[in-house]
């Protein structure tokens, strides 16, 4: 795949990320029952900045759980014959809570259809958001993202390719042809 456009470097993409959780803060009216989780694997560094974003931002820190969705994606048997499964970990309960769902990318919105059925598997939370750093249409499902870091059209050919500093040693979001 060939470089197409380079959408974020790193400055722009720790201000969208900020901006994000600017946007979860004022529309949940504060840090009342606010859980931020990431959905394996790049929403777990995305989330997290935001969770430090909010601290610094009112003082205080927030809640922040880790989702892995492997075992229900509805692709399951095109991933991989024996499919890792990395554990799920929230630091309480989910119940009543205002969950914040973080990804990357929302594409199709199936990854987004698997993390709402693992999550409701932990409890019920009295409201769940999503967040995502790219959002570049193409839906299949009727999902949106109710904070977007940048929306991007593309092409059914492109591939959106988010690479981070801790997962692949630098901040940048590019748009690769096929």
């Amino acid at each position: 795949m060939n470089v197409k456009k380079r959408l974020l470097d790193g400055p722009r993409m720790n201000r969208a990320i900020k901006r994000m959780a600017i946007e979860v803060v004022e529309r949940n009216r504060g840090l009342d029952d606010l859980m931020i989780v990431g959905i394996r694997s790049r929403g777990v560094p995305i989330g997290e900045r935001m969770a430090k974003e909010i601290e610094e931002m009112e003082g205080t820190p927030v809640s922040f759980g880790i989702l892995d969705i492997t075992l229900y994606r509805d692709d399951l048997t095109l991933v991989a014959p024996q499919p890792v499964v990395k554990p799920t970990k929230l630091p309480e309960p989910i119940d009543d809570k205002v969950i914040v769902l973080v990804d990357d990318v929302l594409y199709t919105g199936r990854t987004v259809r698997s993390a709402l059925d693992a999550l409701i598997d932990f409890g019920r939370p009295r409201q769940v958001m999503l967040a995502v750093l790219i959002d570049r249409g193409h839906r299949e499902l009727p999902i949106h993202a109710d904070v977007i870091g940048k929306t991007v059209p593309t092409d059914a050919n492109e591939v959106i390719k988010v690479k981070l500093t801790e997962t692949d040693g630098e901040d940048e979001v590019l748009i690769m042809e096929k």
